[in-house]
């Protein structure tokens, strides 16, 4: 709840900042049109449209980007059950002595790995639900090498060890995707763009002397839902725009794995 919290309360301090700035630039303008009556025709547009072009540009790069991290995020789910699943039938190449205790393993370290996910955003819970599944991932692979150096069949060798590589590969791949934002820079040149933006169209408005709390509160709302959304994105275990339905995948696995254990 506390990453939450912090995301409403920077979401909520940019639209106040916005609104900040639209009325500073309204302000500005209106001191400019009492000392200089031409002030309203002195053309800004070149100013306004690189601004407000640069503004627009990095606004589309930011959203584009988070929109394909997201969804990658999701294929990186499915892709993980797919791995998860191919391991666990190829544990029919064991013997069958071998068998009982790596299914076991193999279900509860898919109880760990959900549980890593669905206890966030609880950092300290999910850490613990990671060094379960750290651990779990050892012992799946030092009993399925004991059961292959049992069988003496090259088939298990070949076979079920690379798909227990693999499954165990996928869990880097999946925290580092989590860990991949555009770098803090773009962020900052983004707000301030924003900022900046506000600031001119508070100007523009100024211009007209009469003070329009419906095009003031309309441009500030939009902006901060576009940011909002970039950042729900970015962060899809946190806001209301959720990968969650896609661990389905993983639940429907665990389930046609048999009871828990």
């Amino acid at each position: 709840m506390n990453a939450i919290l912090l995301g409403g309360l920077a979401v909520l301090g940019m639209f106040l900042g916005m609104l900040l700035m639209l009325e500073i630039g309204r302000r500005l303008a209106g001191r400019h049109l009492a000392a200089d009556s031409n002030a309203s025709k002195v053309s800004s547009a070149a100013i306004d449209g690189a601004v407000f072009g640069l503004m627009g540009l990095l606004l589309a790069f930011t959203f584009s980007g988070a929109a394909a991290r997201f969804d990658a995020r999701r294929a990186l789910a499915v892709e993980e059950a797919n791995d998860i699943g191919t391991a666990w039938l190829r544990l029919d190449l064991l013997p069958a002595s071998a068998q009982p205790a790596l299914r076991a393993q193999f279900r509860s370290y898919v109880d760990a790995r959900l549980a890593s996910y669905q206890k966030l955003p609880d950092l300290a819970a999910a850490q613990l639900e990671q060094a379960r599944y750290t651990t779990l991932q050892n012992d799946i692979w030092n009993g399925a090498v004991a059961g292959c150096r049992e069988s003496g069949s090259a088939p298990a060798t070949l076979l079920l060890l690379p798909a227990l590589n693999q499954m165990i590969d996928i869990t880097t791949t999946r925290t580092m995707a989590t860990r991949m934002h555009p770098p803090a820079a773009i962020y900052v040149t983004l707000v301030l763009l924003v900022l900046l933006g506000s600031s001119l169209a508070g100007y523009g408005m100024g211009i007209g002397k009469s003070r329009n709390w419906f095009y003031t509160l309309t441009f500030a709302l939009i902006m901060t839902f576009a940011l909002y959304v970039i950042l729900d994105f970015e962060f899809p275990r946190l806001g209301f725009i959720r990968i969650d339905a896609f661990d389905r995948v993983l639940v429907d696995l665990r389930q046609s794995m048999g009871g828990r254990e």
